[in-house]
């Protein structure tokens, strides 16, 4: 931690500091000129370069500076000589550093025992894009990119609401990383408010690069693999969360916002459902949920079987089985396992491959990793479908960071159903549901609304707009009604 020091009246001890304290920094500019009528004043400006807009600079700073006599100074070159409305008096050293690191342009006078910080930021970022992990057919196609102010202004532009707010902080010693919070102010619950700032507040680390680290180092429990904030790329939905009285975090330098608190039920809502006819959304909710299902449990239900209770079979079908399954040399829990660890390898090589050589790879690769392992007879023909089942019902769920408890819990279940068959499988299920039971999120129970209550008519089923009159639990009590 630095030590607080004012900035001194005296131009060139406030330059030596500051020469100490950039020394080997190549990117950061420093200028010393003469100002006045006759040139007798003299001014050091600051900025790095980069992050800011070098033409705001010539234009709105120096030029105004060198072309003014400047009758009465320093007064005259506060109020009106600078050209920029965005400007304040700094008065401490490490503060104005700060400043200079953030992209902002700091000016030191002579004779002054302070300096007059002009916003000139312009940093480099992507144009907004459409959403790439969160696509949508219906609805809007803008997303979130790594300037922090991009993001916020993207959630403005659809609540042009005074009772918004963001409130801005720094975290990190190292790395100053500005973070919003973003909340409406008649909508949300204090504690939770509160709560939230004082976790961010006590955090003590060199820097946050990203809303992932951030959310790691705030998640109140690390034992699960649920996540516990809803991380999103559309602006669309935050301000939707927004406005059901959840709390945004948006991080600089991230593409993604973070929504807080969370419920199970928020992790299978697609933006798609809310543009669409309830009836259709109702049934694509539905139909992600038993996906779910499939994705955790399809490989343990076929261990358990094929190993322990083929009696529930039809005879026809465990025939078929069986001779599938002729000339296979490995148990089936080998077998299955075998395949589920080829998959996920195929499903990492093509995320790190770069463009359209990823995706070629993940369905190519599955194809001739699949057939050739059949035609060797490693694994059998229903293995495969299993896992192919398995894998695409994953991917039918909204959520990534969700569908990844997926695919440490699949393993889960087939361990378990491989010792015990179907009771393991259905003491499997019960593991999970009373783990999911023990987790809360600020208060909010993470199995809302079925053990909490709440709004019931935006669960697995959506029904109609006109119906939805009142938010969820998420929103403090006597603000509930939305509708009239």
């Amino acid at each position: 931690m630095q030590i607080k020091k004012e900035i001194s009246d005296e131009l060139q001890q406030n330059i030596d500091y500051l020469e100490q304290r950039f020394a080997k920094c190549a990117d950061i500019i420093k200028k010393q000129f003469s100002i006045g009528k006759y040139r007798g004043y003299h001014v050091y400006l600051m900025y790095t370069d980069g992050l800011v807009d070098a033409v705001m600079i010539q234009d709105s700073i120096i030029r105004p500076l060198l072309n003014e006599t400047l009758e009465d100074y320093p007064k005259s070159v506060e109020e009106w000589v600078i050209e920029s409305a965005d400007r304040k008096q700094v008065f401490d050293m490490e503060e104005a550093i700060i400043n200079i690191l953030a992209g902002n342009t700091l000016l030191f006078f002579d004779g002054c025992d302070f300096a007059i910080q002009v916003s000139s930021k312009k940093f480099p970022n992507r144009g907004i894009q459409s959403p790439e992990q969160e696509v949508s057919i219906r609805g809007p196609k803008d997303s979130f990119n790594e300037s922090l102010r991009f993001s916020t202004a993207l959630i403005r532009r659809r609540i042009r609401d005074t009772r918004l707010k963001v409130e801005q902080m720094q975290v990190g010693v190292r790395s100053k990383t500005d973070i919003a919070i973003l909340y409406m102010e008649d909508l949300v619950h204090e504690e939770m408010l509160a709560d939230i700032k004082e976790d961010i507040e006590q955090l003590c680390v060199d820097g946050i690069l990203d809303g992932g680290v951030l959310e790691q180092f705030l998640e109140k429990r690390t034992n699960t693999p649920f996540p516990q904030y809803q991380h999103t790329e559309r602006p669309d939905k935050v301000a939707s969360g927004l406005m059901e009285g959840r709390i945004a975090i948006v991080v600089d330098n991230s593409p993604g916002v973070l929504l807080l608190p969370v419920t199970l039920n928020v992790f299978f809502q697609a933006a798609d459902d809310y543009y669409n006819r309830w009836e259709t959304a109702s049934f694509a909710r539905v139909l992600r949920y038993i996906s779910a299902m499939i994705a955790i449990g399809l490989p343990g239900l076929y261990i358990a079987i094929a190993n322990f209770h083929t009696e529930v079979l039809p005879t026809d079908l465990i025939l078929s089985f069986a001779k599938a399954r002729q000339g296979v040399p490995f148990p089936v829990v080998v077998e299955v396992l075998m395949m589920e660890l080829a998959f996920e390898l195929l499903r990492e090589a093509g995320i790190r491959l770069p463009g359209q050589l990823g995706g070629t790879i993940g369905i190519v690769g599955g194809l001739i990793v699949g057939q050739a392992a059949v035609d060797a007879g490693l694994v059998s023909t229903i293995v495969v479908i299993v896992v192919s089942l398995t894998a695409i019902a994953s991917f039918s769920v909204p959520s990534e960071s969700f569908r990844g408890a997926f695919r440490l819990l699949k393993f889960f279940m087939m361990i378990v159903c491989a010792i015990w068959g179907l009771y393991g499988y259905f003491l499997g299920w019960l593991a999970i549901a009373i783990h999911l039971c023990s987790i809360e999120s600020y208060g909010i129970p993470y199995l809302a609304p079925t053990v909490h209550g709440g709004e019931e008519k935006d669960y697995v089923l959506r029904m109609s707009w006109k119906k939805m009159k009142i938010r969820p639990s998420f929103t403090k009590e006597g603000a509930r009604r939305r509708q009239k």
